[in-house]
């Protein structure tokens, strides 16, 4: 016999494309709720249509990252009421780069009970598929726009001694793996997913230095994308290795991003690549 819901808030895991993964506690959810929250309305509608679930006249409430306090404001209204609210994000793991976050420390910071009906999230499916390391990872999100943020990003996550884990999307997938290849190494073991559990799911590893210059010469690619990005090599880096890597990016950058580029790729301290940096410089 199905639990029975009780009052407070619920974060509901919804199918990221195909819609047969959705889980019986979730469908269990839906069904029992007094108000619905969606990151995306049309979205929820349509799976509780595929599974037979109707909405018989509940409140159906948008809360994404434009709804600002006034929404959030009106889920805590029916929340300190004692209703039972289910918050479904578009598609995988809500509050995984979705805007449930504000939601739920407010709900808590109410005195309101919050718990999950936990299923997919593209970016632990993607993580199982690569091949990659499991034992440690680290999940960026997604890395900003501009160019500049970006590459800041990646400096700053180089030497996260695990596997990293991006979302993309598809018109900026050229551009963050030439930079990931440049600031991490092209050397580093990589994946790129796209449209996982769908028709045409598809999963490409190589180095990223490879990935990099594969998808500079498609076509701008479709769907969502997860791309991942395995540890930096473990060991000494050799002397030669790490003039040869700082000569490059000297050529390309100012002594001090040069730095902070070696530092991402080798995870070498600062002060030791900074030192030799100055050494490259005075030709010694």
């Amino acid at each position: 016999m199905a639990q029975t819901l009780q009052a407070g808030l619920l974060l509901v895991s919804t199918p990221i494309g195909n819609a047969r993964d959705i889980t019986l506690r979730a469908l269990d959810a839906l069904r029992e709720a007094d108000v619905l929250v969606a990151e995306d309305t049309r979205s929820l509608r349509r799976l509780m249509e595929i599974h037979g679930v109707p909405l018989a006249g509940r409140p159906l409430l948008a809360y994404h990252d434009h709804s600002g306090p006034p929404a959030r404001q009106k889920v805590l209204a029916y929340l300190t009421e004692g209703q039972r609210v289910v918050y479904a994000s578009e598609a995988g793991t809500p509050l995984i780069a979705d805007p449930g976050y504000d939601l739920v420390r407010a709900a808590r910071e109410a005195g309101v009970a919050v718990s999950a009906a936990p299923g997919p999230a593209a970016a632990i499916m993607a993580l199982s598929l690569s091949g990659l390391p499991t034992d440690r990872f680290f999940f960026a999100g997604f890395l900003p726009s501009q160019a500049g943020g970006r590459r800041k990003a990646l400096r700053a996550l180089g030497a996260v001694p695990g596997t990293l884990i991006f979302y993309e999307s598809p018109k900026r997938l050229k551009k963050s793996l030439a930079d990931m290849a440049e600031i991490l190494g092209p050397g580093r073991d990589a994946v790129v997913a796209r449209e996982l559990t769908k028709l045409f799911e598809q999963v490409a590893a190589a180095p990223l230095g490879d990935l990099a210059e594969r998808y500079a010469e498609a076509a701008t690619p479709k769907g969502e994308i997860v791309v991942l990005v395995g540890p930096g090599a473990e060991g000494e880096i050799g002397e030669d290795d790490l003039t040869a890597l700082l000569q490059a990016a000297l050529a390309r950058h100012s002594t001090k991003d040069a730095v902070a580029e070696v530092c991402a790729q080798t995870g070498l301290p600062r002060k030791q690549v900074y030192q030799k940096a100055l050494a490259l410089l005075n030709g010694s």
